[in-house]
């Protein structure tokens, strides 16, 4: 969380970022100048203002909480002024780190529909794809989240190709579909260790269809030739459970084997 904080800073908008450094160093003289060169007026000064400050500060010390209500009040009590959209991000931001995710969503797609060219659209559209990946579980969960990132993850890819996002959201995407791998291997595992050999062999194959570049793969295929040659593994009814799920970002198949043969 720390990590993607300092890195996505520069989607600040950087009249706020002049504005905070002349009030650090009290040039209000020439606040007052660059407020006026870049069209701004008194009027839209003060408490608008003030909010929007007092949420960047609760925001960047990861007062998350203390930063979303300022950003709330900022935007019911002024929703006109030049900090709105400002307060607009930082509201989806803000519920993002307090693992608000369904409402962050709602949040960046209402900013993007509003701000279709806003520079800002590239992270708009990053933080939808981390709102679903926050959210992706065990391997025997739901996998909804998975699909969802996968989408929202892609969306972007296709819109910006050449975002300063690029490479992270490859990553994400090859470990949400890790995940998905990983949850097909553990519904076929399933009915193959319960005698289901049909049902496994039709999963193993789908996952060998949809997933063959997955970390899982190779165990898939090893599985399915074993049921194929009428050579199943088999094992109890709940033997094949292991009391904890792997790590479906970091482990290898072979780990993950490895360890629900231990916890038998």
């Amino acid at each position: 969380m720390k990590t993607l904080l300092v890195k996505h800073k520069h989607l600040l908008i950087c009249l706020l970022g002049l504005l905070l450094l002349f009030a650090v160093t009290g040039c209000s003289k020439g606040k007052n100048s660059l407020l006026a060169s870049l069209g701004f007026s008194a009027k839209t000064l003060g408490s608008a203002e003030s909010l929007a400050m007092k949420g960047l500060d609760h925001f960047e010390h990861g007062k998350y909480y203390k930063a979303l209500k300022s950003f709330e009040t900022l935007l019911s009590s002024y929703p006109f002024s030049d900090y709105s959209l400002l307060a607009e991000l930082k509201t989806a931001d803000s519920n993002y780190y307090l693992k608000n995710y369904e409402e962050a969503v709602l949040q960046y797609l209402d900013f993007e529909e509003h701000h279709p060219t806003n520079e800002a659209i590239p992270y708009v559209m990053f933080q939808i794809g981390m709102c679903y990946y926050e959210q992706i579980d065990t391997i025997d969960r739901d996998v909804a989240n998975a699909v969802n990132a996968i989408n929202a993850f892609s969306k972007l890819l296709r819109a910006f190709p050449d975002s300063p996002y690029q490479d992270e959201t490859e990553t994400r995407i090859k470990a949400a579909t890790n995940f998905l791998a990983y949850h097909e291997y553990f519904v076929a595992s399933f009915y193959e260790r319960t005698g289901a050999y049909e049902e496994a062999e039709a999963r193993l194959e789908y996952l060998l269809k949809q997933y063959p570049e997955s970390v899982v793969a190779p165990t898939a295929e090893m599985l399915l030739s074993d049921i194929r040659n009428g050579n199943p593994p088999g094992r109890n009814m709940f033997g094949w459970l292991p009391k904890k799920h792997p790590d479906w970002e970091k482990l290898t198949p072979q780990e993950s084997e490895s360890e629900s043969e231990s916890e038998e």
